[in-house]
C-alpha cells in the first residue's frame, strides 16, 4: 500500500494499442470483434497497467481500454436512449457531433463497466481509480426529445450513475472520478443543479469520490476554444467554492501550460488536489523538472499530503510512447518534489 505524499494518478484515458482500435482519435472504431476483442480489451488494460507501474505511478487506472469514448460508451448500455438516429449537436458550446437522442425514460437495465472494474482490481497490487461521466457531461453528449429539462435528465443519470457507482465500488476500486469537464462551461446550471446531481451520483460511496474537470482533450476544437479565453483562465473561480462545500473528496484540474492562476487551488480547502502536471494538447514530453515545477507551485496552497501530482485530461489522442514518456515524466517529477520534502532526522 502507498503512503508517501505526492501520490501521482492520471486523468483518464490511454492511447490504445493500434491492434485495438483507430489511433489517435476519438470515437475511434474496434478493429477486433467478439471474443477477440474481450481479450484484446484484457490486454490493453494489462500494458497500461504496466506503462503506469514503470512509470511510478501510484493510483493507477485502466486507461478506459474497454471503452470507444468517455462518455457514450456508458450512455449505450441504457434504455431510453437511441442511437440508430442521431442527431447534430454542439457539445459544450464548441464543437458539432452526431450523437444519440434520449426517446424515453432513461434506464440502466444491467451492470456497465463492473467487470471491467473487477479485472482491473485483479490485474495489479496498487491503488485503483476508475472513471464514469458525470450527470451534466452526460446531458450535454446527447440529444434530448424526451424529458424536456437538462435537470430532469440530469437526476435521472445521477441515480442511473450511483447504482454503477456503488457496484463498482463492490469490486474493490479504491477511487471513483466522475468527469465534469460540462462544469467548465454552464457556470449557471452548475450552481443550480450541478453540484447536487454530481453528489447524488456518489451517494453513500465510502471509497474516494474524485471530480474531474478540465478544459478537455487535446484536440482541435479545444486547442482552438482556449486561444479566445484571454491571458487568465479564471473559470475554475465559478465552481471551485461550490465543490469546497460539496461532498466530493477529491478535484481533478488543469495547470500544465495553461492559463489557470495556480492560486484558484487555494478555493479548494479542504480538498484533496489532483494538479494536472501534463499538458496532453501537445505531443511535446514535460521534463521531470517542469513538472516538479509545477507541483511545487500547488504546494505554496495546497499541503503535500492533500496534493495528488496528474494529467490534464484524457490522452487518448496521443501518440503510445509520447503517453508513455508524459508518465516516466510525471512519475520522475513528483520524485524530484518528495526527495526536497524528506527532511533529515
Amino acid at each position: 500500500m502507498t503512503t508517501h505524499a505526492l501520490q501521482t494518478t492520471i486523468a483518464g484515458s490511454l492511447p490504445k494499442p493500434s491492434w485495438l482500435a483507430t489511433p489517435n482519435a476519438l470515437w475511434a472504431p474496434w478493429l477486433l470483434e467478439g471474443d477477440t476483442l474481450a481479450e484484446g480489451v484484457r490486454d490493453a488494460v494489462r500494458l497500461v497497467l504496466r506503462d503506469q507501474e514503470q512509470a511510478g505511478i501510484d493510483i493507477v487506472s485502466d486507461g478506459e481500454q474497454s471503452r470507444r469514448h468517455f462518455v457514450t460508451t456508458f450512455i449505450e448500455a441504457l434504455e431510453g436512449v437511441d442511437f440508430e438516429h442521431k442527431r447534430t449537436v454542439r457539445i459544450r458550446n464548441r464543437y458539432d457531433a452526431d450523437v444519440p437522442v434520449v426517446v424515453g425514460p432513461v434506464a440502466r437495465r444491467a451492470p456497465v463497466f463492473v467487470e471491467a472494474a473487477r479485472f482491473l482490481r485483479s490485474a495489479t497490487e496498487r491503488k485503483v481509480k476508475f472513471t464514469l461521466p458525470g450527470p451534466m457531461t452526460m446531458v450535454d453528449t446527447l440529444h434530448d426529445a424526451h424529458y424536456g429539462s437538462r435537470e430532469k435528465l440530469a437526476w435521472a443519470f445521477a441515480e442511473i450513475l450511483n447504482d454503477e457507482a456503488r457496484a463498482i465500488e463492490a469490486a474493490g476500486v479504491d477511487v471513483i472520478q466522475f468527469d465534469e469537464p460540462a462544469f467548465n462551461v454552464y457556470f449557471d446550471e452548475v450552481r443550480d443543479w450541478g453540484i447536487r446531481t454530481l453528489e447524488r451520483a456518489a451517494q453513500g460511496l465510502r471509497c474516494t469520490t474524485a471530480v474531474h474537470i478540465c478544459y478537455g482533450y487535446g484536440i482541435k476544437a479545444n486547442i482552438e476554444w482556449k486561444k479566445t479565453l484571454g491571458a487568465e483562465w479564471r473559470q475554475y473561480e465559478q465552481t471551485f467554492p461550490l465543490l469546497a462545500q460539496s461532498a466530493i473528496r477529491q478535484v481533478s484540474l488543469e495547470c500544465a501550460n495553461s492559463h489557470v492562476p495556480i492560486d484558484l487551488i487555494e478555493l479548494l480547502a479542504g480538498k484533496d488536489v489532483l494538479v494536472g502536471a501534463i499538458d496532453v494538447a501537445t505531443e511535446r514530453v514535460e521534463t521531470p523538472e517542469e513538472v516538479a515545477a509545477t507541483i511545487r507551485s500547488a504546494l505554496r496552497f495546497v499541503p503535500a499530503e492533500r496534493l495528488f501530482p496528474c494529467t490534464n485530461c484524457g490522452m487518448v489522442p496521443l501518440d503510445r510512447g509520447v503517453a508513455r514518456d508524459k508518465l516516466r515524466s510525471l512519475g520522475a517529477g513528483a520524485a524530484l518534489v518528495r526527495s526536497e520534502l524528506v527532511r533529515p532526522g
